[in-house]
């Protein structure tokens, strides 16, 4: 049996994040091709944390900046290592490479954060968004990580694009790995409440993600005023894990807003409302709020910047607005006209099974992922830039990272 290790910067918590749900994911991917999966995070564990160990997943506790991490890989000598995030190939690639430089490094990016900071950015500054903002600390950080792995997975096409044609990656080292999921099926629509049967608006998405927490003011200040007004009976509902006092502050139930709290099944919960609201002003990749409402039968609005990279030429599942006042008009649209929801819960039905079946993607990728791991040699020649990276930046980090071990060391005795 195959063995991988994963270095997570945080434990997958899928009732959380669809990061979370992305995780578990790739884990049963690899799983399914024979790989004894180990899981290792630095990052404190909570309620929420998935039990790894029930799908028969190892979990060891690692810490920053110690050399025991480099005595653990060598004993464990895994043949890939996947980096969940950018932040966590910078802390760890070096000691990788140092005791198993034959194993392939994978970076899942989950997103491209650079983008995703440089829209919040002229978001924030009330600029239009520029490709010129994208040439930032964070984006030579980012794009450095990935071209110091053998294969990054991108949940984006549209990103992919972007790395290859704005910075010339080359197009080797970027596989498109989409959210995997199940197809919706007779039987599951079948299961699905009814127009009739639902009520309300709602939104749903992690606090800790800027934009979620952006997305609920804006809900908050601009939609929700003039969506009560013209719907008096409607009322909004806002789910998220992680929900702070200044969004607990926001509940006000004159306004008919209310703040619901963490939704231990997003697909249940969705299930009961008319329409999903998601406003989003900036972000990155895919949306897994968009995957479960379609996996849920629940149409939505939202923004260009929503929908980016998830439709791939297919009609949406329900409506993306370019502003503000578009935005609720076709809300209201959606929650009276009946036949303009059932179509366009039947786009999500569709637009799912295409872009999002797992079965569509897993036998490709596994083709080239072993190929990748057949022919590794050849494989970084040809990214040789890569490995100058690799080796300058693995000479700084590593002296940096003695230098924190020997002064933790100090301050313990």
């Amino acid at each position: 049996m195959k063995k991988m290790l994963i270095i997570g910067l945080v434990w997958p918590e899928p009732t959380s994040s669809a990061a979370g749900t992305r995780m578990i994911q790739l884990i049963q991917l690899f799983q399914s091709e024979n790989y004894h999966i180990t899981f290792a995070s630095a990052a404190s564990k909570s309620e929420f944390s998935y039990p790894l160990g029930d799908l028969g997943v190892e979990e060891v506790e690692i810490q920053l900046n110690d050399e025991r991490f480099n005595a653990f890989i060598k004993e464990l000598n895994p043949e890939v290592v996947l980096f969940d995030r950018y932040m966590v190939e910078e802390q760890y690639s070096w000691r990788v490479s140092a005791e198993c430089p034959n194993a392939v490094k994978v970076l899942d990016t989950e997103d491209l954060h650079f983008l995703r900071y440089a829209r919040q950015e002229a978001v924030k500054k009330g600029v239009a968004f520029s490709n010129q903002m994208l040439y930032s600390d964070h984006a030579k950080r980012e794009i450095a990580s990935i071209l110091r792995c053998d294969v990054s997975l991108m949940i984006s096409r549209e990103e992919m694009d972007m790395l290859m044609q704005q910075f010339n990656i080359n197009p080797a080292l970027l596989y498109y790995v989409p959210f995997l999921e199940e197809p919706i099926d007779q039987e599951k629509i079948e299961s699905w409440k009814s127009f009739d049967e639902r009520a309300h608006f709602m939104f749903i998405g992690n606090f800790i993600h800027e934009p979620n927490w952006n997305c609920v003011q804006h809900l908050k200040k601009v939609i929700w005023p003039v969506l009560r007004q013209k719907l008096p009976k409607a009322e909004l509902h806002i789910y998220g894990a992680y929900a702070s006092q200044k969004v607990e502050q926001l509940h006000n139930p004159k306004e008919r807003f209310f703040i619901k709290g963490r939704a231990i099944d997003a697909q249940r919960t969705m299930e009961q409302y008319k329409v999903l609201l998601a406003p989003i002003q900036f972000g990155a990749g895919a949306k897994g709020k968009f995957v479960d409402a379609m996996q849920s039968g629940t149409p939505n609005v939202t923004t260009v910047v929503g929908a980016e990279a998830m439709q791939c030429g297919l009609a949406w599942n329900g409506f993306v607005a370019s502003d503000d006042e578009e935005f609720i008009a076709q809300a209201i649209t959606l929650y009276q006209n009946e036949e303009v929801w059932n179509f366009a819960q039947h786009n999500g039905i569709a637009l799912l099974n295409h872009n999002y079946a797992k079965q569509n993607f897993q036998k490709d990728f596994i083709e080239y992922f072993n190929a990748i791991t057949s022919y590794l040699e050849v494989h970084r020649q040809q990214n040789f830039m890569g490995q100058i990276l690799q080796h300058h930046y693995n000479q700084g980090t590593k002296y940096m990272s003695l230098w924190i071990e020997q002064k933790n060391k100090k301050s313990s005795e």
